[in-house]
């Protein structure tokens, strides 16, 4: 199975399976960041569609960071892996304590990415939410159910590459889910690009910046 060269070329990819979403008037495009700003501005860019950022952090069990025992989303919405948190015996102290942490970090990134500007008001949207892939499934579950509460009208959900397990049980949460690449052994999301350096806060900025000066 044929890598992605970069999250651009991945975004690029991608939307060639969206072009049903061309130009329409309510539509917007959500990235997030970092890894999927990239991914999402090259689908915004096909369509000429408002590109925004829709933040959801991770969980991480302390000590192992990578592993997710749950994620958090702009506004709140919280999402537990319980089996994660039952077999780990983690205790309510320091689920708080991860949750605080993770709660300053997006409530830092709405400033950086966004400054003073709020979200907009999604109410009675299509919203093409995008990410450069998916490992655990918990940060696209948590942005799906935070999501649906905002009253949107069609959540699309198009990610380059996740496994076939994570699509089949994530799928029906969404009402299309697009994933061109879902690979019978997966591990690792950077494992199917070439070039997976990691997206930079820098680079956020610079990219929603340079696509709102275009489409100003």
């Amino acid at each position: 199975m044929k890598k992605y060269i970069d999250r651009h070329d991945a975004g690029k990819i991608l939307a060639q399976h969206l072009q049903h979403y061309a130009h329409q008037k309510n539509a917007i495009v959500l990235a997030l960041p970092r890894g999927g700003v990239p991914v999402a501005y090259e689908v915004a860019k096909a369509f000429s569609l408002p590109l925004d950022i829709f933040i959801v952090r991770k969980l991480g069990v302390p000590g192992h960071e990578e592993l997710a025992m749950g994620a958090m989303a702009s506004g709140g919405m919280i999402v537990f892996n319980e089996n994660i948190v039952r077999e780990l015996h983690i205790s309510k102290q320091t689920i708080d304590h991860v949750i605080e942490n993770e709660k300053n970090e997006i409530a830092r990134r709405e400033i950086t990415y966004r400054g003073a500007r709020p979200l907009p008001d999604l109410t009675q949207k299509t919203v093409i939410l995008v990410d450069d892939g998916i490992a655990t499934g918990a940060t696209i579950r948590a942005a799906i159910q935070s999501l649906r509460a905002q009253l949107i009208e069609r959540l699309v959900v198009a990610i380059p590459v996740a496994s076939e397990d994570i699509c089949r049980d994530l799928a029906r949460l969404a009402d299309e889910w697009i994933c061109p690449m879902k690979p019978s052994f997966f591990s690792a999301v950077g494992e199917w690009y070439e070039d997976f350096t990691q997206t930079s806060d820098e680079e956020v900025s610079r990219l929603m910046h340079c696509y709102k000066t275009k489409n100003a």
